[in-house]
């Protein structure tokens, strides 16, 4: 059974995450080593805490573990390094920023869920108020305006009636 070096074994493992995202298969078939060893160091650089994207290629498909990886590394960074960062890692910013909202939203306790929900709630009833109030207006002046139609019409009919006599 071979033994690899650490840098060897990063090497590797840096061909299987973004900017590169290539399969196992891939690398096993470039490096020469087996899938079944490429899983395991996979798995154990997950487990140190590395954001390893699991078996589809996306960052979306990333485990949650992997997200939150990237969001704790990326806390201090400012929007520059941010934007270094998940270059090199593949990612876009908005996604890290809409991780770390998922993150503090499983964070919040259930009054402030519940808070929020509520809040949430009142935006949308006005919203919904407000867009039935402007449908009802266009409503109106749709009726209003096929009204006026139908009369031009009749006075049309009338009026050219009248010529022939």
């Amino acid at each position: 059974m071979p033994r690899y070096s650490e840098e060897r074994k990063s090497a590797v493992l840096k061909k299987m995450l973004p900017p590169h995202n290539q399969t196992i298969t891939e690398v096993a078939r470039e490096e020469g080593i087996s899938e079944a060893t490429l899983y395991n160091w996979r798995t154990q650089a997950k487990q140190q805490g590395v954001p390893v994207p699991g078996s589809g290629k996306t960052s979306d498909n990333w485990s949650a573990e992997a997200k939150f990886a990237v969001v704790v590394e990326t806390t201090v960074l400012g929007e520059s390094e941010l934007s270094e960062y998940c270059r090199q890692k593949g990612l876009y910013p908005e996604q890290v920023k809409e991780w770390k909202y998922a993150c503090i939203q499983g964070q919040l306790s259930d009054v402030e869920r519940r808070k929020q929900d509520r809040e949430q709630a009142k935006r949308d009833k006005k919203r919904i108020k407000a867009l039935e109030r402007e449908l009802n207006r266009k409503e109106k002046a749709l009726a209003e305006t096929a009204a006026l139609l139908v009369l031009r019409k009749k006075f049309n009919a009338l009026w050219e009636g009248n010529e022939d006599d």
